[in-house]
């Protein structure tokens, strides 16, 4: 949403001079136990704002910024190597130790790898099984550290892995599609300012912000998004920022596994509730009062150029990463990919699609030929019901014939 002062930050990842090992248990061996694996305890691409300390990752010496959710804080993230189990599991557990001086926070989340697809971020309290969404070989851990804009840093140190079978079933769920809901979406604006994934605002910027980190995606990197759309456009968005209003609002899940308000509706942002009834006392996570219902934050580019919005309004938001269907990564240097009403580049554009995004593939067909990222290619892909894009910047497979 647009505030009224915007701070420019420069985010920082900073190397350690000495760099332990963290340890990353793999799966049983064939006597059934569990043997451990050193990784080096380096953040690696999509990390910002963190520093190695021995066994520890500490939040980095960048300013304080304000995103979407308009609270100024410090705040770093951290990914590790991926770790691959020797047999699939439901559930790992995550052990680790944080120090969290000065009101700052520190937290684990942990991700599976499954059918080829990341699945969303979620919490691991440390020494307790979390459950996966799927049984899966491979996991990944991400550290976030966040701190108020003055006082001591947050860090965590002597992180471990390991699968597990005790896990609460209940929260095992892949929805068969992804899910769509109608929401309210407001203007980020901040040009200049700095995202929660450490991405530096530019002018017409292509990204959204939702209310949580668990489907914030690395900064550069598509494999959150959403396809937003109102009657007549789409666009095709990154996720690169959390807001508007709550930090901790994935109102895209079912009850079972949303953080925060389990007794709304799935798909009903906390804030739209708190405006339109009340819902906690009409306030945000942090108490503040709620002065519109927004559920997702537009860069100016998606919100002016992409769906030629000139004021808020109320979107159908597809959470692409929440199911499954056929999908495609753009692929280009910068800025956007327009989508168009017909398989060549003389048809009217009907929407864009922003850097690293994915699409949704309904179908593909021939038409005029592009050259792109992807080579020289007369296929162009549906996206949406009368909406296409060139194969030549996008990556893809094959796909059945509209």
């Amino acid at each position: 949403m647009r505030i009224t002062t915007k701070v420019r930050t420069a985010a920082c990842l900073a190397a350690a001079l000495t760099v332990a090992p963290l340890t990353v248990a793999a799966g049983p061996s064939s006597a059934g136990t569990v043997h451990p694996v050193a990784v080096a305890a380096q953040p690696v691409d999509g990390s910002t704002n963190v520093r190695v300390d021995g066994r520890r990752i500490i939040l980095g010496d960048a300013p304080a910024s304000t995103g979407s959710a308009e609270v100024r804080q410090r705040s770093g993230i951290a990914n590790l190597d991926p770790v691959r189990f020797a047999a699939a599991t439901s559930a790992v557990v995550v052990d680790y130790t944080a120090g969290t001086p000065d009101r700052s926070t520190a937290e684990v989340d942990v991700r599976a790898l499954v059918r080829d697809r990341w699945s969303e971020w979620t919490p691991a309290k440390a020494g307790q099984p979390t459950a996966l969404p799927a049984a899966s070989d491979q996991v990944q851990l991400r550290i976030i550290v966040i701190a108020p804009p003055q006082g001591g840093s947050p860090w965590v140190g002597d992180v471990s892995v390991r699968p597990t079978g005790q896990a609460d079933p209940s929260r095992m769920a892949i929805q068969a599609a992804p899910l769509k809901s109608r929401v309210f979406a407001t203007r980020e604006g901040l040009v200049g300012g700095t995202t929660a994934n450490g991405h530096v605002i530019v002018s017409r910027d292509h990204f959204v912000a939702l209310p949580s980190r668990r489907g914030l995606a690395s900064n550069g990197s598509g494999n959150y998004s959403v396809k937003v759309c109102t009657a007549s456009r789409c666009a095709f968005e990154p996720v690169w920022d959390v807001g508007p209003w709550n930090t901790k609002d994935d109102y895209w899940n079912p009850a079972a596994i949303r953080e925060m308000w389990k007794d709304l509706p799935q798909g009903r942002p906390e804030a739209q509730a708190a405006y339109q009834s009340g819902y906690n006392g009409g306030k945000d996570q942090f108490g503040r009062t709620v002065a519109n219902p927004a559920g997702i934050d537009l860069a100016d580019g998606t919100f002016w150029d992409g769906l030629k919005l000139t004021d808020n309004s109320w979107v159908d938001v597809t959470y692409l990463w929440t199911g499954d269907g056929g999908r495609g990564t753009v692929s280009i240097s910068s800025g956007y990919l327009n989508i168009r009403n017909a398989a060549s580049s003389t048809g009217a554009i009907v929407g864009m699609a922003g850097k690293s995004a994915q699409v949704t593939v309904e179908c593909q067909t021939t038409g005029q030929s592009v050259t792109g990222s992807q080579g020289t290619t007369n296929i162009w892909l549906r996206v949406h019901a009368g909406m296409y894009v060139s194969k030549a910047w996008v990556s893809a497979g094959t796909f059945g014939a509209c």
